[in-house]
């Protein structure tokens, strides 16, 4: 039975927001969210809270987490946010950002967002060398063997990082691909300590790679900021040198991806 509060709190909020309150909630949080959450803080009646949810769930905006009550982002949601990054007026400040660090370092400077299954280069600015990697926009790259990848594991609680940990298998994409959950946890850990990732020819033989995390107003990661390069030009201490040219780019970008303009 909805109590009087509940009731007289839902008719303050109109229909038509109440659903996106819920979406807007759901991405604030960056967890999986309950139900029971959802009313605490948006005030509506457990019912409705059940209802839109499902609405949600089934046009593909939420869906459920692995322990089946709790709801997260859905491929419509997540695909949302990728559209909101790529307006025009963001993409233009944003590239300029990325063209100036590619300018710097003289390699190519990769944008990435983190999907379910792996890493996606939303922009990238290539390097004018002739000799260079190719990995379009919209390419999607492993967690688990790429700078990028590493780097939002490494931001992960404890318990969803041990539940990809536990939950597959991870694969070689090269001799240098750490495989063994352990060593992967080992490497996460000096992550976490040192503010970025690199890649060692884990994910590419030839290729060399460092990332650095962009946060959200809230200090939680929505993208990291990246440049790889050929081994014959940098091997990965090489790229490291550019550390603090990455950490100021990322800086720049993490102010631009406030929304507070």
């Amino acid at each position: 039975m909805v109590s009087t509060d509940a009731s007289q709190r839902e008719t303050q909020i109109p229909t038509n927001l109440r659903l996106l309150l819920i979406l807007e909630e759901v991405a604030r949080r960056g967890v999986p969210v309950k139900p029971a959450e959802l009313v605490d803080t948006l005030g509506l009646a457990k019912p409705t809270i059940h209802r839109l949810l499902q609405t949600a769930e089934a046009e593909g905006f939420l869906q459920r987490d692995l322990d089946g009550r709790s709801y997260g982002p859905g491929p419509r949601l997540r695909q949302l946010s990728v559209n909101t990054m790529s307006a025009e007026h963001l993409r233009t400040a944003r590239l300029a950002i990325l063209r100036g660090i590619a300018d710097e370092v003289g390699e190519t400077c990769n944008l990435a967002i983190p999907d379910r299954e792996g890493m996606i280069y939303l922009d990238r600015v290539e390097t004018k060398w002739p000799l260079r990697i190719q990995l379009p926009i919209g390419t999607q790259v492993p967690f688990h063997c790429t700078a990028s990848g590493k780097m939002y594991l490494s931001t992960l609680r404890q318990k969803t990082l041990d539940g990809y940990l536990s939950a597959r298998k991870l694969l070689p994409q090269t001799d240098h691909t750490l495989t063994r959950p352990k060593a992967l946890r080992d490497e996460i850990t000096l992550i976490s300590q040192n503010g970025y990732s690199t890649d060692n020819e884990e994910f590419m033989l030839g290729m060399s790679a460092i990332a650095v995390p962009i946060f959200d107003a809230n200090k939680r990661l929505v993208a990291t900021l990246s440049v790889h390069a050929p081994t014959q030009r940098h091997d990965v201490d090489g790229l490291v040198l550019f550390l603090e040219t990455l950490q100021r780019g990322a800086k720049k970008l993490s102010n631009l991806l406030s929304f507070d303009q």
